[in-house]
């Protein structure tokens, strides 16, 4: 079992790629892809077919995964000066 920096139900910020600056809690972690599934972050759409539960089909929006090492946690984050460089770049 490998030794992340982030465990579940932490809340975390996403710091770099397009979800850049989103924030949400830790869902799951999968250790085995160095992954983690962050709420509201990543979202993707699954295609489900007609079914019993779903007599139409649909397509249903769920979590994505994303690498650890594109996550801090939200009051790492808050201490470091990244916080501040992007409330600025936000403004102007």
């Amino acid at each position: 079992m490998q030794k992340f920096h982030i465990k579940k139900n932490d809340v975390v910020v996403v710091i770099t790629g397009s979800h850049k600056g989103k924030q949400g809690k830790i869902l799951e972690i999968r250790s085995n892809k160095n992954r983690a599934v962050v709420e509201g972050v990543a979202m993707m759409k699954k295609h489900l077919k007609k079914s019993t539960e779903n007599p139409q089909g649909k397509i249903a929006e769920r979590e994505g995964s994303i690498h650890v090492s594109n996550l801090m946690l939200l009051s790492r984050y808050e201490k470091s000066g990244r916080a501040k460089k992007s409330a600025a770049m936000a403004k102007a």
